[in-house]
C-alpha cells in the first residue's frame, strides 16, 4: 500500500515536499481550499526526485479542458512524470455562486471534461487532429503556436473523487484511479463504491489492473486528551459534509438519512458547533479509525486493505518516529 502526505501553502511547499520525501512518503496532495491547488506542487515538483504529486483535488467545473490540460501538461514535464490530475466537480452552490460557472448534469459533464483533455493530450503528444465535440465541451482548434509539442513523459493520470454511485462510475469508465472522499465507512465503500468502479471499468471495457483506490482516513489516537481533542475535530468535518444533499446516501445506507436534513438546516443557520454535536461515538467510530497509535495501522488495514494508497488526517501532533512506524507497517503489508 502506498502512504501518501499534503501539501500545504506556497510558502513551505518546498521544504514541507522534500521532508515527507525523505520520511518514506509515497505521494503528495495539494488541495484546493484557500490556495491555488498547481502552484505548491510546482514547487515540490522542483524540490523532489521520487514522490509522487497529485491535486487533490482541482476544482473541474471552475475550469475548462484546455486550460486544465496546459496545467496538468506543465507540471508532469516539471516533476519528469510524477503527476496526478485529481478533479472534483464540488457541488453546484460552490460552482454557481463561488465560482460563476454553469453547473449541470455533474456525472456526465465530468465524463466528457476527461475525455476532452484526453484528445487535447493526444493531439499534443501525437500529432491527431483536434477535434473534439461533445454536449458540454468542444475543441477543434489547435495551432502549432498553441501546442507544447510532445511531453516526453507523456500525459499524467487523472483520478476522479466521487461519492455518488454515477461520478464513481464514471471514474471507472475514463479515470486512472479513483480518490475515495474522507466521508466514507467500510460499508459504504465495499457494498456501494467498489461495485459502482467495478460497473465502470466493464462499460469501457476494462479490467481493475493498474487501476488506483487513494483514501483518505480520519485517525483519531494519542492520549485521552488527545483523543478528545482529535475527536471534537473530526465530529465537526464529519458533520460538515453530512450536511452536503450530494453526500446523503452514506448516512442513508447506515439509517442515520434523516440526520443530513437537520444538519443542512443547522449550517444555513452557522451553527456549525451543534452540528458536530449530532455525530454520535457510533457514527465516529464508523467514519474514523480510533485506536492506539500502534493499532493504528492494524485498523486501517482492516477497514480499507481494498484500497492501493492512503492518506491521514490526523488533526492533532504525534510524536514522529510512531508515525514513521505507522507508515512503514502499511507500506510493507
Amino acid at each position: 500500500m502506498k502512504v501518501d502526505g499534503g501539501l500545504g501553502g506556497l510558502q513551505e511547499a518546498a521544504d514541507m515536499a522534500k521532508l515527507q520525501e525523505a520520511a518514506g512518503l509515497d505521494g503528495l496532495w495539494s488541495v484546493e481550499t484557500g490556495h491555488d491547488p498547481f502552484m505548491p506542487l510546482l514547487l515540490a515538483a522542483l524540490a523532489t526526485e521520487r514522490v509522487e504529486l497529485g491535486t487533490g483535488i482541482a476544482v473541474a467545473f471552475a475550469r475548462n479542458p484546455m486550460i486544465t490540460a496546459v496545467q496538468a501538461n506543465d507540471i508532469q514535464l516539471a516533476s519528469h512524470g510524477r503527476f496526478i490530475l485529481g478533479l472534483g466537480s464540488q457541488i453546484k452552490p460552490h460552482i454557481e455562486k463561488r465560482f460563476s460557472m454553469p453547473w449541470s448534469h455533474p456525472a456526465a459533464r465530468m465524463r466528457e471534461f476527461v475525455l476532452a483533455m484526453r484528445a487535447i493530450w493526444d493531439c499534443w503528444n501525437n500529432g491527431s487532429r483536434l477535434d473534439f465535440r461533445g454536449d458540454f465541451y468542444t475543441h477543434t482548434l489547435m495551432t502549432p503556436f498553441f501546442s507544447p509539442g510532445p511531453n516526453p513523459h507523456g500525459p499524467p493520470k487523472v483520478f476522479l473523487a466521487a461519492v455518488g454511485t454515477r461520478m464513481t462510475e464514471v471514474a471507472g469508465e475514463v479515470a486512472d484511479g479513483m480518490l475515495v472522499h474522507p466521508f466514507t465507512t467500510e460499508r459504504y465503500l465495499k457494498e456501494v463504491t467498489l461495485p459502482a468502479v467495478e460497473r465502470g471499468l466493464a462499460t469501457a471495457g476494462r479490467t481493475p489492473d493498474g487501476y488506483q483506490l487513494s483514501a483518505s482516513v480520519f485517525v483519531v489516537t494519542g492520549d485521552e486528551q488527545e483523543r478528545e481533542a482529535a475527536a471534537s475535530m473530526i465530529r465537526g468535518q464529519i458533520a460538515f459534509y453530512g450536511s452536503t444533499p450530494a453526500y446523503r446516501n452514506v448516512l442513508e445506507l447506515h439509517g442515520w438519512g434523516d440526520l443530513q436534513g437537520e444538519l443542512n438546516a443547522l449550517s444555513k443557520q452557522g451553527r456549525w458547533a451543534d452540528m458536530a454535536g449530532l455525530i454520535s461515538d457510533e457514527m465516529l467510530e464508523a467514519f474514523a479509525v480510533v485506536a492506539d497509535l500502534d493499532q493504528v495501522a492494524e485498523r486501517i488495514l482492516q477497514r480499507f486493505g481494498v484500497v492501493q494508497r492512503v492518506g491521514f488526517y490526523f488533526p492533532v501532533s504525534h510524536d514522529a518516529d510512531a508515525r514513521s512506524q505507522v507508515i512503514r507497517q502499511l507500506q510493507t503489508a
